[in-house]
């Protein structure tokens, strides 16, 4: 029929991506939200949400989960942005940028009980560089309070995939410096720490701040490897979310599913930031 709109034929490839959030993301975020404030009768109730609240465990819990994401973060973030400007800049040789981008790529998704695994073989009470380090130089990292299986240990290892993560999502927003910002700078007279206070800097802020804030959610939410590497040991959410799930003496879904939308308030909260952040920062990159 003349003047009948059709159905954009484009909109057909990205139906399974709708289908796959809703399946994996909207639906079971919904249930959350449900059970959070169900009863084991299925009645309304606000006991769950007030047991996380007045409970310290579980204070406790989400202050570490969040001290441990904001560390990562940061340090994730630092580390990251420098190892992609090095990659990025014209003195650099170009081999170097592909095989940082490749190996950014697989250790940026390489976590869970095969990461935790590689970390104590490599540098757990008997791993292969703690024993070449004791038997050959004499020095034992365990020996000043340093452990594996504690906060710092689990920052360590959470750094281990945060700082890839970090190189691919900050690698476009250091392309976007363009080489005649730094050349005009320079025929102005501008110093090194000029160009960077006053151009490359500002420029940088709002990806950066936005990619720290990916990576505090990423780490927020992270479960497999702390759960492997050190147990019970590092009070977190996600491993007492675990335990009260999975746990036949500790079992208590409601309260799991209460904790649970705790943390999906925290990571929309940063999502939204993410967006807000993003939203600035992509006039720089076009």
């Amino acid at each position: 029929m003349p003047g009948r709109r059709r159905f954009p034929l484009a909109w057909l490839g990205v139906i399974p991506f709708f289908v796959y959030a809703t399946a994996f993301l909207l639906l079971p975020s919904g249930v959350v939200l449900v059970g959070a404030f169900k009863s084991d009768k299925g009645s309304f109730t606000l006991k769950n949400m007030s047991q996380v609240i007045h409970t310290p465990e579980y204070i406790h819990a989400f202050r570490t989960s969040i001290e441990l994401s904001l560390v990562t973060a940061v340090g994730g973030g630092i580390f990251g942005l420098l190892l992609a400007y090095a990659a990025a800049r014209s003195g650099t040789p170009r081999f170097i940028r592909p095989i940082l981008t490749t190996f950014s790529g697989v250790a940026a998704n390489f976590a869970g009980v095969p990461l935790a695994f590689a970390f104590i073989a490599t540098i757990g009470n008997l791993g292969i560089v703690t024993k070449f380090l004791k038997d050959q130089l004499g020095v034992g990292i365990y020996q000043h309070g340093f452990s594996l299986f504690s906060f710092t240990g689990l920052a360590i290892v959470y750094l281990y995939f945060q700082i890839p993560l970090m190189i691919l999502v900050i690698a476009p927003a250091v392309d976007g410096l363009r080489a005649e910002w730094r050349e005009a700078s320079s025929n102005l007279g501008a110093s090194s720490y000029q160009y960077w206070r006053h151009i490359g800097f500002p420029v940088l802020l709002p990806s950066v701040l936005g990619a720290t804030i990916l990576l505090f959610g990423n780490s927020f939410a992270a479960y497999a490897t702390a759960s492997q590497l050190t147990g019970s040991a590092v009070n977190i959410v996600p491993i007492i979310i675990g335990q009260n799930i999975g746990g036949d003496v500790l079992s208590n879904p409601r309260l799991s599913e209460a904790l649970a939308f705790g943390m999906i308030v925290v990571i929309a909260v940063s999502m939204l930031l993410y967006a807000l952040v993003q939203r600035r920062a992509s006039r720089w990159m076009k």
